[in-house]
C-alpha cells in the first residue's frame, strides 16, 4: 500500500474554541472528538461599526455549484477598513476531504477544503481577509461555490456551509483599485493608466491522482506507483503572451486524508490544509506592454506534470494600481532573463529503492513605467531550488520522503527617492516516512514545515518585517483490511505557529492526542 491508498481529496484561518490543559484521553480513536482548530493567528478585527451579508448558504452533496447572487452592504460606506469572510461549516457521518472554492464576480476569493468527520459530526470555522477584493466587493455580483462531493449509502456526509462577508466602517485600508479575471481565451485586458499589477494563482495539486502527491512522483525507470519523467520537481509559472513573466514553487499541500492516515488530522490539520494561499506574481515590469488597450494572453502552466495527465487547478485573480493622476501610463519591459531550469532526478535501484532530486530555477524579470510621479522601475529577482531524498521497499510497505523547496524573490521598485526592496524567503519542508507491518498495522511519521522571512530595505537600512514558522508533526497508526470498528487507531499531532513581526509576537502550540485536545498554549 502507498503513500497514495487511503486518501481520495483535500482550505484560510481556522477557529476553535481552547480546551483545560489536561483532558481524558481514550485509549484509541472513538466516534466522537475534538473540532478541528490551527495554532494561526485570529483575523485582528476593527472596533466601530460593521454591516454583514450573507454570501451562501448550501448543503453539498455532489458536484452542482450553489449560485446565488451578492450586494454591498448598506451603512458601512463603500471603502472599508477591512473586510473579513467567514465560513461555519459543519459534517457527520462518513466522508473524505474535499477541495472548494468561492467565486464573487468571478474573482476567487477562497479556496478551501474540508476536514474528515466523526460519526457523531464535527464544526470549523474558517476566517481570511479579504480587503484586497474590496473593488469586487462594491457592486452586485454573481455568486459561485462549489465542494464537490460524493454521497451514497457508504459516504454519508453532507457538508453544510454559511459563508458571510462582514465590512467594517472606518479609515479605508489600502487595497488594489481594480480586481481582474482572465477574459475569453485566457486573456488579460488592464486600465491604460496601471501602474502596479500582481496575478494571484490559487495553484493546487489534487483529484485523488498522482498529482495531489506530486512530490513523490519518480522517472518510468523506476518501480514506484506514482511516476513521472522528471521526477518530482513542480514549478508554477505565469507567462505573458508567450514569455515567462514568473516562477515559483508550489506549497506542497496535505490535505486531510494524506499520507494515508487522516488519523493524523482529525483535529490538527497540516499547514495550509484550511489556508489554500496564492502564489503572487509582480507583474508591474510588464505593466508597459498590458497597457495598451488591447488584450494579452495570460498563460499558468505547472512544469513537471505529464503531458495529458490533469490534477493542477491554477485559477488566476489580478490586482491593479492605478496611476490616480494619468490617463496613459506608458513603459517598457527592459530585462527579462531566465536561467536554465536544473533537473537532475536520479533513480537508485537496490533493496531499497532511492530517488535523489536536485532541482531549480531562476528568472530575473525588470521594466519601467512613467508615472504622473516620474519614472519608475520594477526588478523582480526569483530563484527555486528543491531537493529530496525518496526511499521505498519492494511494495512500498516502508516509503519515505525528506524533502526541502525553497522559493526566494527580491522586489526592488526605484523611483522618486532611494530604491525599495522587498526580500522574502520562503521555505517549506516535509520529512516523514509509512511504515506496514507483518500485522497490517500501518504507521504514519510526518513532520510539515511552512517558513518565511520578509525583509524590506531602503536607502542602504535593511530591517525585518516578519518571520514566520509554522510546524505541523505527528504520528499515528490503524490496521489495515479490518471493519472501521476494528482499526484500533491512535495518534498524536502537534502544530507549532510562531510570527514574529514590528507588531509584536505571537505564538501557540496545540497538541492533540486521539481525538483529544489536550494542549493549547501561548506565550512568547
Amino acid at each position: 500500500m502507498s503513500m497514495l491508498a487511503g486518501a481520495t481529496l483535500l482550505a484560510s484561518t481556522l477557529l476553535g474554541a481552547a480546551p483545560a490543559q489536561s483532558a481524558d484521553v481514550p485509549a484509541e480513536f472513538g466516534t466522537d472528538w475534538h473540532d478541528p482548530v490551527t495554532a494561526a493567528p485570529p483575523i485582528e478585527k476593527p472596533s466601530g461599526r460593521s454591516c454583514q451579508v450573507t454570501l451562501a448558504e448550501a448543503q453539498f452533496r455532489d458536484f452542482t455549484p450553489y449560485r446565488g447572487a451578492y450586494a454591498p452592504p448598506k451603512g458601512c460606506g463603500d471603502r472599508w477598513s477591512k473586510v473579513v469572510l467567514r465560513l461555519d461549516g459543519k459534517v457527520k457521518g462518513r466522508q473524505y476531504d474535499r477541495l472548494g472554492y468561492l467565486h464573487v464576480g468571478g474573482v476567487e476569493i477562497l479556496r478551501t477544503s474540508t476536514p474528515e468527520p466523526s460519526p457523531d459530526g464535527i464544526a470549523w470555522s474558517v476566517e481570511k481577509d479579504v480587503t484586497r477584493y474590496s473593488d469586487t466587493f462594491r457592486h452586485e455580483q454573481d455568486v459561485e461555490m462549489l465542494i464537490g462531493n460524493v454521497v451514497d449509502d457508504t459516504y454519508t456526509g453532507v457538508i453544510d456551509v454559511k459563508v458571510t462577508l462582514t465590512f467594517y466602517a472606518g479609515r479605508p485600508a489600502a487595497a488594489p483599485d481594480r480586481v481582474l479575471t482572465l477574459g475569453e481565451g485566457d486573456t488579460l485586458t488592464t486600465p491604460r493608466n496601471s501602474e502596479r499589477i500582481v496575478a494571484e494563482v490559487y495553484a493546487t495539486g489534487s483529484g485523488g491522482g498522482c498529482e495531489e502527491f506530486w512530490y513523490l512522483a519518480v522517472s518510468d525507470k523506476a518501480p514506484y506507483s506514482c511516476q513521472a519523467d522528471g521526477g518530482p520537481y513542480r514549478e508554477v509559472q505565469i507567462k505573458v503572451d508567450g514569455q515567462l513573466a514568473g516562477i515559483a514553487a508550489p506549497f506542497p499541500h496535505v490535505w486531510t486524508g494524506g499520507w494515508s492516515n487522516p488519523f493524523l488530522w482529525y483535529v490538527v490539520p497540516g499547514p495550509r490544509a484550511f489556508d489554500v494561499k496564492p502564489i503572487e506574481y509582480d507583474l508591474t515590469p510588464f505593466a508597459g506592454l498590458l497597457n495598451d488597450g488591447r488584450p494579452h494572453r495570460v498563460d499558468v502552466s505547472v512544469v513537471g506534470v505529464p503531458e495529458g495527465q490533469s490534477g493542477w487547478s491554477a485559477p488566476v485573480d489580478v490586482l491593479v494600481w492605478q496611476d490616480a493622476k494619468s490617463d496613459r501610463v506608458t513603459g517598457k519591459l527592459t530585462v527579462n532573463k531566465a536561467g536554465d531550469l536544473a533537473n537532475s532526478s536520479t533513480y537508485t535501484a537496490g533493496s531499497p529503492e532511492r530517488v535523489d532530486t536536485d532541482a531549480g530555477h531562476r528568472l530575473t524579470v525588470s521594466g519601467y513605467v512613467d508615472t504622473s510621479h516620474g519614472r519608475v522601475t520594477t526588478t523582480v529577482n526569483r530563484s527555486l531550488a528543491n531537493t529530496s531524498k525518496h526511499v521505498w521497499t519492494d511494495g512500498e510497505n516502508t516509503d519515505t520522503l525528506d524533502a526541502t523547496w525553497t522559493d526566494e524573490e527580491s522586489v526592488t521598485v526605484d523611483g522618486r527617492g532611494p530604491a525599495r526592496t522587498t526580500a522574502t524567503h520562503r521555505t517549506y519542508t516535509m520529512d516523514g516516512s509509512i511504515t506496514i507491518g507483518t500485522d497490517d498495522r500501518l504507521r504514519t511519521v510526518l513532520s510539515l514545515g511552512d517558513r518565511a522571512v520578509v525583509a524590506e530595505s531602503a536607502g542602504g537600512r535593511r530591517a525585518v518585517r516578519s518571520r514566520l514558522d509554522d510546524t505541523v508533526s505527528g504520528d499515528a497508526s490503524w490496521t489495515l483490511n479490518v471493519p472501521r470498528d476494528q482499526r484500533h487507531a491512535v495518534g498524536t499531532t502537534s502544530e507549532r505557529y510562531r510570527l514574529y513581526g514590528s507588531g509584536g509576537c505571537y505564538d501557540r502550540t496545540l497538541t492533540a492526542v486521539q481525538g483529544v485536545l489536550t494542549e493549547d498554549r501561548s506565550g512568547c
